[in-house]
C-alpha cells in the first residue's frame, strides 16, 4: 500500500509536470535549452564545480515557470472576472521567471563563454567523461526527451501510457549503460533481459501499445548510446 501511494504521488506530479509542459509553450523551450545545455556542457568540458552551478540555475528556471503556471491557474479560480490585482498577480509571477532566465542567462555567458571563444580559436574538441557519469547524463535527456514528447502526443498519464512509454525507454537505457561500463556478456545480457521484461509487461498491462513501447525502447538505447560514442 505504501508503494502504491507513492507511484500515485509521484504519477500526480509528473502528470503535473506534463500539464505545464502541455499549456506553457515556454516551459517547453526550458526544457529544449535545459537538453542543450547539458550536452553543450559536456562537450566543452566545464569544471563539475561550473556544471553544478549551471544544473542548479536550470532548475531555478524551470521551478520558477512551474510556480508561475500554478500562480495562473489560482488566479484564474479565485477571480474568474477581469480584475487588475489578478493582472498584477499574473505579472508579477512572469516577472520573476524572466528574473530568473536573465539570471541564468548571464551566468552561462560567464561560465560558457570562456570555453566557446577556446573552441572558436583552438577547434572543438569533445572532451571525454568517466562511463558512470555518461550513464547519468543519459539517463537525464532520456527523461526529458519522454516528457517532451509526451507533452506533444498529449496522451496518456506520465507512468501510464502515452507516447513513448518511460519505462521501456528508461529500461533500455540502463541496458545499453550497463553494456558500456562492465563491458561484460552476461552483465549485459542480463539487463537486455530485465528491459525486455519490463517492456513486455507494459503491454501485457495495457498500459501502453506495442508501437509505443518499441518507440520508448528505441529512443532509450539510441540516445544512450550515442552519448556513450560521444563522450567516453
Amino acid at each position: 500500500m505504501p508503494l502504491r501511494q507513492w507511484i500515485r504521488s509521484a504519477n500526480y506530479a509528473i502528470e503535473g509536470i506534463l500539464h505545464a509542459s502541455r499549456t506553457q509553450r515556454h516551459l517547453r523551450y526550458h526544457f529544449f535549452s535545459a537538453a542543450a545545455v547539458l550536452v553543450i556542457s559536456y562537450i566543452l568540458g566545464i569544471s563539475r564545480i561550473e556544471f553544478l552551478i549551471i544544473a542548479l540555475s536550470v532548475i531555478a528556471v524551470l521551478l520558477a515557470e512551474m510556480f508561475n503556471t500554478a500562480v495562473e491557474a489560482i488566479v484564474d479560480i479565485v477571480s474568474p472576472e477581469q480584475s487588475e490585482k489578478a493582472r498584477i498577480a499574473k505579472d508579477v509571477a512572469a516577472g520573476a521567471v524572466l528574473i530568473a532566465a536573465f539570471g541564468v542567462a548571464v551566468i552561462g555567458y560567464i561560465i560558457l563563454f570562456p570555453y566557446l571563444r577556446e573552441a572558436f580559436y583552438q577547434g572543438l574538441h569533445v572532451t571525454k567523461h568517466s562511463k558512470e557519469e555518461v550513464a547519468l547524463i543519459a539517463f537525464i535527456l532520456v527523461v526529458i526527451l519522454v516528457i517532451i514528447t509526451k507533452t506533444y502526443f498529449g496522451k496518456g498519464l506520465p507512468l501510464r501510457g502515452g507516447m513513448p512509454s518511460g519505462h521501456a525507454a528508461l529500461a533500455f537505457s540502463v541496458w545499453v549503460a550497463t553494456t558500456f561500463i562492465t563491458e561484460n556478456f552476461v552483465a549485459s545480457l542480463l539487463s537486455f533481459v530485465i528491459a525486455i521484461i519490463i517492456a513486455q509487461s507494459r503491454v501485457i498491462t495495457k498500459a501502453h501499445t506495442v508501437w509505443e513501447v518499441v518507440l520508448g525502447s528505441l529512443m532509450g538505447a539510441t540516445v544512450t548510446f550515442l552519448l556513450f560514442r560521444i563522450f567516453s
